[in-house]
């Protein structure tokens, strides 16, 4: 019975997960529309910018809610991880729409400064009220859950609403003042935050692919807290990577003593092993235990 209201709560946080990143789906890709109209109302490129970035953000949230139900399948002949990968073509595909959106934006930028144009601040004041309401409550909304996709999404909307603010800032200054130059000088520093966040995610997603060391394991600390074991005379061949950037995957050859002579031994030093790479955020790990005076590289 116990076993059966976990897997009913586990099912439930799932949908509501899902449900969360629905919802700020659906307020973010409604709201982009709504900028990209104002944007060519108040002829102002800052807003264009942020509507190219929010737009960003709803095919980041359509992955976000696809991949939050592909990446639970479990796995099976076809891919025998299962799909937690299946989450990098959203970060490539994502990466893909905001770069070839920002450099667009820069070339029509540097137009602005040839030639400066006064948008109509007004307007954009307005835009940037609704912008902060609507994105403060996706943040919101995503906040409840408890799932690293919500997570991540949720910190990414949140510079959204920052964004938001510095276009309330400008617009406030350019009701006061005629500084039509402000207004391109916003859209770049926004396009400027786009391509530098647009590295950081392609960067990340190639050393997953690429099946590099996970930023957040340190493999000497590894090797140490496995040493700990009194039984453990050395490791070698330790490999390390990553499904997705956060489902992380070790196998590790330990050598060890001679008090270890039985199947329940084994058994029970790969469970201490485990134990520790659990704590040290291994998802995966697999052991293959020596005795030290066994030659690996015969029978390996």
């Amino acid at each position: 019975m116990v076993k059966s209201k976990n897997m009913a709560h586990e099912h439930h946080h799932h949908h509501h997960g899902t449900e969360n990143i629905k919802v700020a789906f659906f307020l973010n890709l409604g709201f982009c529309i709504i900028e990209f109209i104002g944007g060519i109302f108040t002829n102002s490129v800052a807003i264009l910018s942020d509507a190219l970035h929010d737009l960003g953000d709803s095919v980041s949230l359509l992955l976000a809610w696809y991949f939050q139900k592909v990446s639970n399948k479990k796995r099976d002949a076809k891919f025998s991880y299962g799909y937690k990968r299946f989450s990098l073509l959203g970060a490539f595909i994502n990466s893909a729409v905001l770069l070839v959106g920002s450099v667009l934006i820069i070339i029509e930028s540097v137009k602005r400064f040839a030639e400066p144009t006064q948008p109509k601040a007004e307007g954009m004041l307005i835009l940037a009220i609704v912008g902060l309401l609507i994105n403060g409550l996706a943040v919101l909304r995503l906040k409840r859950g408890s799932s690293i996709n919500e997570k991540v999404v949720s910190l990414h909307l949140l510079e959204d609403v920052l964004g938001w603010a510095a276009v309330l800032v400008g617009s406030l200054i350019m009701m006061f003042f005629d500084v039509p130059i402000l207004d391109p000088i916003m859209s770049l520093g926004i396009a400027g935050f786009i391509l530098f966040n647009i590295y950081k995610n392609i960067s990340s997603a190639f050393k997953v692919i690429l099946q590099g060391t996970p930023e957040n394991i340190n493999e000497q600390e590894i090797i140490d807290n496995i040493k700990e074991i009194k039984e453990v005379v050395d490791i070698h061949d330790l490999h390390m990577w990553s499904m997705d950037g956060e489902y992380n995957i070790l196998t590790v050859h330990v050598v060890v003593d001679n008090s270890i002579e039985t199947l329940e031994q084994t058994d029970d030093l790969k469970c201490k092993i485990k134990e520790k790479l659990l704590h040290m955020c291994i998802n995966h790990p697999t052991i293959e235990v020596e005795h030290e005076n066994s030659n690996c590289d015969k029978g390996c």
